[in-house]
C-alpha cells in the first residue's frame, strides 16, 4: 500500500516539476538562445498547420520517453513513474495550450470556468509581446493570482 502513495507522490512531483521546467525554458531559452524556433508562434509567418516552435514537443517530450523505456525495460519503477508525470504534463500542455487556448483544433472552445480563463488570459498577456524580449506570463498551469482574481470576479459578476 505505501508503495502506491511513493509511485503517486513521484508522479505528482515530476508533473508539478514540469511547470517549472517549462517556465524556466520558455523565458530563458524559448524567449532567449532558441528564440529563431520559437518566434513563428509570436509571429505568424504562415497559415500552415505546423510551427518550428512545435519542434519542442521533442525536446520536452525526450526526458519523459527516455524515463517510461528505462523504467518498463531496467524495471525500474522510479524512472516509470517519473517518465509517467513528465507524459502526463505534456497531455496537458497539449489539451491547454494547443488545443483551449490556440484552437489548433476547434474543440474546448466555451468553457467558462474560472481557471480556464485564468490561463486564456495570461497567455493572452504573453502573446502581446512579439519579440523575444519583455515578456510575461511563461508559465501554462500556473499563472500570477492577479489573472485568477480577474476572472473569479468577472465570473462572481455574472
Amino acid at each position: 500500500m505505501n508503495r502506491i502513495f511513493i509511485d503517486i507522490g513521484i508522479v505528482l512531483a515530476f508533473f508539478v516539476g514540469m511547470e517549472a521546467v517549462a517556465w524556466l525554458a520558455h523565458k530563458y531559452l524559448m524567449h532567449g538562445l532558441l528564440w529563431s524556433l520559437h518566434a513563428d508562434h509570436h509571429q505568424k509567418e504562415q497559415d500552415g498547420f505546423l510551427e518550428k516552435n512545435d519542434f519542442f514537443f521533442l525536446i520536452f517530450a525526450t526526458p519523459g520517453i527516455a524515463c517510461l523505456l528505462v523504467g518498463v525495460y531496467m524495471d525500474k519503477s522510479f524512472f516509470l513513474m517519473a517518465g509517467l508525470g513528465i507524459t502526463l504534463y505534456g497531455m496537458c500542455y497539449f489539451f491547454i495550450h494547443d488545443l483551449f487556448i490556440h484552437q489548433r483544433i476547434k474543440v474546448l472552445r466555451n468553457s467558462q470556468h474560472w481557471y480556464l480563463k485564468a490561463i486564456r488570459r495570461a497567455h493572452k498577456m504573453h502573446h502581446k509581446h512579439l519579440h523575444k524580449h519583455d515578456g510575461e506570463c511563461f508559465g501554462m498551469l500556473w499563472v500570477p493570482l492577479k489573472y485568477y482574481r480577474e476572472a473569479k470576479k468577472a465570473k462572481d459578476s455574472v
